[in-house]
């Protein structure tokens, strides 16, 4: 697994994120809202730039138990398509 070691929000739902290894990568979360449940408090930005790293998961979450694994943002991160 590659942890998230820090995050930053952008805006409209994007942000740039620094791997465990260095690396870093701007995600675009906003189709994640479309899958509603716990990921449609994502239409609201107010909520979603609250997101930020838990040490102990290594990855990117948010109040109410919302959380996107870091193997996927990494993915997403390299991917030019951006779909998630």
């Amino acid at each position: 697994m590659l942890d998230i070691t820090e995050a930053k929000y952008l805006g409209n739902c994007k942000f740039e994120l620094i791997f465990e290894n260095g690396e870093k990568g701007v995600v675009d979360l906003s189709c994640y809202a479309k899958r509603g449940g716990i990921f449609a408090e994502f239409e609201n930005a107010a909520f979603i730039r609250q997101g930020y790293v838990n040490k102990e998961l290594g990855t990117l979450c948010w109040p109410g138990g919302a959380d996107i694994a870091p193997e996927t943002l990494y993915d997403l991160s390299k991917s030019s398509r951006q779909t998630c």
